[in-house]
């Protein structure tokens, strides 16, 4: 038992070894773990091996759509710069306030959070990661702080993917509900209970999430500051929690009343309506203001060498004329509204879009099968919006092709990383078919866990959902790989299981700061390649409180109310 559970530990081993203990940048730590993880998976999970080169293949293929829409962030952020909207965008920032704390209050939680409502899958980090950076933000600053903010929203991601279909579809055996969950629904249809789990989610977060903010403007001044200093990020507890509320509390009532697809959507765009004016007013912020040392004293690993050297290109040929601030948002306020509009099932675009399809199933006769739909996602959103900015801002035909020439250089890097983590992950995922009488990895170490937590588990659970983004990449398949497993234990040792999937849908939130994908991709855009194991590491303390706190106000729920 503990062998089998350590061998199905190799993927997280490698990662956290390569990675984060050995400092190896992702080009080559994930190579070498997807070769750890195939092998063990050949001669002790005695998976044959025309399944692993399948589902080396399936992740090859998934990759591909990731990459895509990291270049599309990329092509949109260096689009923007040659438009000159970045400038002005920065300006206007600086004009509600100089105090960068509140910045990254403003853009990582608040931005962030209406675009994981509107895209989901990793695309607020690259999008606030860059705008950071452009504002005057350190990159390796942007990319952590983007990451730990890109968390609390995602529960509701992408019109409330991670729930309605997350959940949903792991409730599922075969096509029907598992027996188990039926008889506990009784009458219930699944999409309502979809609503009361969505709500239960928020009402969790409304303790957890509202430190976010706290925590974000903590580590900024710990880890940024010219002083290394907590108390000049604590100065401003009393803004960060209103603005953490300022989120959190409308969510709550989206999520209650109106049901999982909007309270990030709504959460976020509320939270910019509240908390732009206070800051401007001054409203429970001290009178200083806090910035970054000199960028001359900027340490080394602060700064992507590769980001550096295009930003400077970008400046000299492109930043000259300044943009009304109107004309300059819109393009962000257009890849809002068009991903808020091609994700409405009300309305007929989003079937569309779907419709077109590259499939391959049945891949090497295994069974495994996997397909691309490009129009909908939002890497052609960005695209989109990058040639209405190219007449919008009335840019030169030289300029767009250098936009296309810089970012297709910037994501090189990234798809050898991708190509190999993506298919481990999907190796470790499609372990179950074996010869060795097992289980599939991840829920052979799910089993051990319960066994040795029992009553404990509403405790442990968010971890178990941390795992399963931190591997998968995705809250959403983290939520489908796990829901029914935790659906079970809840049942087995007498808890309420909406809460204990609840806790499964905020672990998935947490393991959104750390999985590999989005890191990947995140610090891709901002020229941070080989630094994916210092962000790790950066991530891992607020990821462990969010899934721990979570767990304890699960515990709460669980046994005292």
């Amino acid at each position: 038992m503990f062998f089998t559970s350590l061998v199905a530990l190799t993927p997280i081993i490698a990662v956290l070894l390569f990675l984060v203990v050995l400092r190896m940048p992702a080009v080559k730590a994930m190579p070498i773990s997807l070769l750890a993880t195939a092998l063990l998976a050949v001669l002790y999970w005695k998976v044959p091996v025309i399944q692993v080169l399948a589902a080396s293949l399936e992740g090859i293929i998934i990759g591909i759509s990731i990459l895509y829409i990291v270049f599309g962030a990329i092509l949109l952020l260096n689009t923007l710069k040659l438009s000159g909207a970045i400038d002005t965008i920065r300006n206007s920032f600086l004009g509600i306030t100089a105090d960068r704390r509140v910045q990254l209050i403003i853009i990582a939680w608040l931005f962030g959070a209406f675009i994981e409502g509107a895209a989901g899958f990793g695309t607020p980090a690259a999008i606030a990661a860059p705008l950071l950076v452009a504002l005057g933000f350190p990159p390796l600053a942007a990319v952590v702080l983007a990451l730990i903010a890109d968390s609390s929203p995602v529960s509701f991601g992408a019109v409330g993917t991670p729930i309605i279909v997350g959940v949903n579809q792991g409730l599922q055996e075969g096509s029907e509900i598992s027996p188990v969950v039926q008889t506990y629904l009784g009458d219930m249809a699944i999409l309502d209970y979809m609503h009361v789990i969505g709500a239960q989610v928020m009402t969790v977060d409304v303790f957890t999430g509202t430190l976010l903010p706290l925590i974000l403007v903590v580590l900024l001044t710990k880890f940024f500051g010219e002083n290394r200093s907590l108390k000049e990020g604590l100065k401003i507890w009393k803004f960060a929690i209103f603005a953490g509320l300022s989120f959190t509390l409308p969510a709550l009532f989206v999520a209650t009343f109106l049901g999982p697809e909007f309270p990030s959507i709504f959460g976020g765009l509320i939270g910019l309506m509240i908390v732009v004016p206070a800051a401007k007013k001054g409203f429970l912020l001290p009178k200083e203001t806090w910035d970054f040392p000199k960028r001359a004293d900027w340490l080394q690993v602060w700064i992507g060498q590769e980001y550096a050297s295009e930003a400077s290109q970008v400046k000299e040929k492109g930043m000259k004329k300044e943009l009304p601030l109107l004309l300059a948002w819109i393009p962000y306020l257009l890849v809002g509204l068009f991903l808020v509009l091609t994700r409405l099932e009300v309305l007929p675009l989003k079937q569309w879009l779907l419709s077109f399809r590259i499939s391959w199933n049945n891949i090497l006769g295994t069974g495994i099968g996997t397909s691309l739909q490009p129009l909908y996602l939002p890497g052609t959103v960005f695209v989109l919006v990058v040639l209405i900015t190219f007449f919008v801002h009335k840019m030169s035909s030289s300029q767009l092709a250098q936009t296309f020439s810089m970012s297709g250089r910037a994501i090189v890097g990234s798809a050898i990383a991708l190509f190999t983590a993506v298919p481990m992950v999907r190796i470790f995922i499609n372990s179950g078919l074996n010869n060795a009488n097992l289980q599939s990895m991840p829920i052979e170490l799910a089993n051990t866990a319960s066994a040795l937590m029992g009553g404990s588990w509403p405790l442990v659970a968010p971890l178990i959902g941390a795992l399963g983004s931190f591997i998968s990449g995705s809250a959403t398949f983290s939520n489908m790989m796990f829901s029914l497993f935790q659906f079970s234990v809840a049942d087995q040792i007498g808890v309420d299981p909406t809460i204990v999937l609840s806790m499964q849908v905020l672990g998935a939130n947490a393991g959104n700061m750390i999985c590999v994908l989005n890191v990947v991709a995140a610090a891709s855009v901002v020229g941070l390649l080989g630094k994916e194991g210092t962000i790790i590491r950066m991530t891992l303390g607020p990821m462990l409180y969010y899934s721990l706190f979570s767990g304890i106000i699960g515990m709460i729920f669980a046994y005292l109310l």
